[in-house]
């Protein structure tokens, strides 16, 4: 199964029409949140987003919401928020959001370490976990040297050992990618990432 994975488009133009025509090649394509800016122009991204005919999976960044992300998708998306899916054979499950909170204010769509612990307990055997906050100690760390990936998110990967856990968030860690046990994780970021996953 040929997976293309991005995050964090951003309304990135130039980086949308790469993806689209990186998408012809993709069984799957994975979307792992923050398609936007600041809640506004989801609607503009789904657009640049259309070409894409392969199914899509994906979860809400912390610059849209998942309701947000839901009413916008087109139709063949799939949108998972605490929430599981078979495509194409494969077992997702996709928890979205900033986790822990971030400092940005009202706009951003954050979830507490308790309440994303709370959302990921029902998965409990996953191919791929599609995440938009990165898990603590991967890909998670700013320009600064500070570790903001999330406990709760760490302790899902090393429970359910899905094959592949895709996340973004943290800009400065595009393109990390590592082991967790038998997991490989990586932080994606607006580029055509590929991965095999195999049902």
């Amino acid at each position: 199964m040929k997976i293309l994975a991005f995050s964090d488009l951003h309304l990135a133009r130039a980086r949308a029409a790469d993806l689209v025509a990186a998408a012809t090649e993709a069984d799957l394509v994975i979307g792992a949140g923050d398609f936007c800016n600041a809640r506004k122009g989801l609607d503009q991204a789904m657009e640049m987003l259309a070409g894409i005919a392969a199914p899509v999976v994906a979860v809400p960044g912390n610059a849209e919401s998942a309701e947000e992300l839901v009413a916008a998708a087109p139709t063949h998306w799939h949108v998972l928020h605490g929430q599981g899916a078979t495509v194409a054979g494969l077992r997702l499950f996709g928890l979205g959001g900033a986790v822990p909170e971030t400092p940005f204010g009202a706009w951003s769509f954050d979830l507490s370490e308790e309440t994303a612990a709370q959302m990921l307990a029902p998965c409990k055997a996953a191919d791929i976990l599609i995440l938009h906050s990165p898990p603590k100690g991967l890909g998670d760390v700013t320009s600064q040297g500070v570790s903001l990936g999330s406990t709760s998110i760490l302790a899902a990967i090393e429970r359910i050992q899905p094959k592949l856990a895709v996340f973004g968030h943290i800009h400065d860690c595009w393109g990390t990618r590592g082991q967790i046990g038998a997991s490989h994780v990586a932080n994606l970021g607006p580029t055509v990432n590929w991965f095999e996953v195999t049902p």
